[in-house]
C-alpha cells in the first residue's frame, strides 16, 4: 500500500508544474479578456458605480459619487449628453488605463511560467485586484439589494446575492 501511495505522489509531482502553467495561461485568458472590454464603452459606462462609491478609486473620477446616477446609459444606448458627462467625468480614460494595468497582470502572471519571480509578482497583483473587485460588494449601494416588500418578506435583502 506504501509503495502505491508512494508511486502516486511520484507522478502527481510530475504533473504539478503542468497544471500551475495551466492556471497561469487561464488566468492570462480572463485578465486579457476583461481587461480589453474596459476599452468599450459600455464596459466603462457599466463600472462607474463601481468606481464612484470606492474608496480605494474614486479619487480617479472628476465628479461626485451620487452624480453619475443621472447620467447612466441605458446598456446599449448611446446618449450624446451621458458620454459627454463620462468624458468630463475621466470615465473613458479611467477605463482605458484600468484595462491595460489587467492586461498587464494577466501578462505578468503569464511570464511567471518562464520567470517565477515575475509570475509571483502577477499573483501578488491578482490576489490584491481581487481584494478591491470584492470591496464593491461593500461599498456600492446598487449591489445591495433592497427590501422589495411585497406578501412575503423577501428573505435575502441587504447583502447581495451571489
Amino acid at each position: 500500500m506504501n509503495y502505491l501511495i508512494n508511486l502516486a505522489s511520484k507522478i502527481l509531482v510530475g504533473f504539478q508544474g503542468g497544471w500551475y502553467n495551466f492556471m497561469r495561461i487561464a488566468i492570462f485568458v480572463v485578465m486579457a479578456w476583461i481587461g480589453g472590454l474596459k476599452a468599450c464603452q459600455y464596459e466603462a459606462d457599466g463600472i462607474v458605480p463601481f468606481v464612484a462609491n470606492s474608496p480605494f478609486m474614486s479619487f480617479m473620477y472628476e465628479k461626485k459619487a451620487p452624480e453619475y446616477k443621472q447620467y447612466k446609459n441605458p446598456e446599449g444606448a448611446m446618449v450624446a449628453k451621458n458620454i459627454e458627462w463620462n468624458e468630463a467625468n475621466g470615465t473613458y480614460r479611467f477605463s482605458y488605463g484600468l484595462g491595460t494595468m489587467i492586461v498587464t497582470i494577466g501578462l505578468l502572471t503569464l511570464l511567471g511560467i518562464w520567470f517565477d519571480k515575475v509570475g509571483l509578482i502577477g499573483g501578488l497583483l491578482t490576489f490584491g485586484m481581487s481584494i478591491v473587485t470584492l470591496s464593491f460588494l461593500i461599498t456600492t449601494p446598487e449591489a445591495w439589494v433592497p427590501n422589495l416588500g411585497g406578501d412575503f418578506p423577501t428573505p435575502h435583502y441587504g447583502f447581495p446575492f451571489l
